[in-house]
């Protein structure tokens, strides 16, 4: 049986609207230019192996789980981990390119850094998420050990499994992201708008031509561009 192209058109473009989001997100030094801050720029003798590390960026939120000893496991979208096995070049840091062609396939790992490298100069929140879990927090081991054994080459998708999917399963069991969640719904809104159904459906089409989508995802594609248009 064929699977719907709708669905899967309307996640292709949910995901393409994020990554250009996202891109904006990422600092301007991430391209390999400007290095990070140097090591001791951060006071870590509050953090706690376990704790969960929020990093505020434009629009969106790089989380981690602190290993202790100035390290951070978290997961990053990148492309080297699937065209090459050599440690030394993966370690290095991410670039925007890595990061971009590691979006687009579906590629990323998750890595250790050290907390300079993680936050990259932003302010970071420690276990501000806990409030939303209540007594849903597990032991800070296990909450380590978990971030530890993934370790590694994953899959990537800015809607199902990214860096917030990453830390809310180590620290709390269950894999969410509630700025997706925010995201799909902010569409839907919009969606819903019938002052924006016309300008929705001039952008669409105009995506539909640019992109090269088949018919039969119109119906797909012919609301979601206009998101990008109203955040552009």
């Amino acid at each position: 049986t064929m699977k719907n192209p709708v669905p899967q058109a309307a996640s292709l473009l949910l995901e393409k609207l994020m990554l250009l989001v996202h891109i904006r997100a990422v600092p301007a030094g991430s391209g390999g230019k400007t290095p990070p801050p140097a090591s001791g720029y951060y006071d870590t003798s509050c953090f706690k192996r376990g704790d969960l590390l929020e990093v505020p960026r434009t629009l969106f939120i790089h989380f981690g789980i602190y290993l202790g000893e100035n390290r951070v496991a978290h997961l990053m979208p990148d492309i080297l981990p699937s065209i090459t096995g050599d440690r030394r070049q993966i370690q290095q840091m991410v670039t925007n390119k890595r990061l971009i062609l590691g979006v687009i396939a579906r590629t990323a790992s998750v890595r250790v850094d050290t907390v300079e490298d993680f936050a990259y100069g932003g302010t970071i929140v420690v276990n501000h998420m806990d409030r939303l879990f209540e007594d849903r927090v597990l032991g800070s081991e296990e909450v380590a050990r978990r971030a530890e054994k993934l370790v590694g080459t994953t899959a990537y998708s800015l809607l199902w499994n990214n860096c917030e999917h990453f830390v809310t399963y180590c620290r709390y069991g269950a894999a969410v992201s509630f700025q997706t969640d925010k995201f799909c719904e902010t569409v839907k809104m919009i969606i819903r708008d019938q002052r924006s159904v016309l300008a929705s459906v001039l952008v669409g089409l105009a995506s539909i031509v640019c992109l090269g989508l088949a018919p039969s995802t119109t119906l797909a594609t012919i609301f979601i561009p206009f998101f990008l248009w109203m955040a552009g």
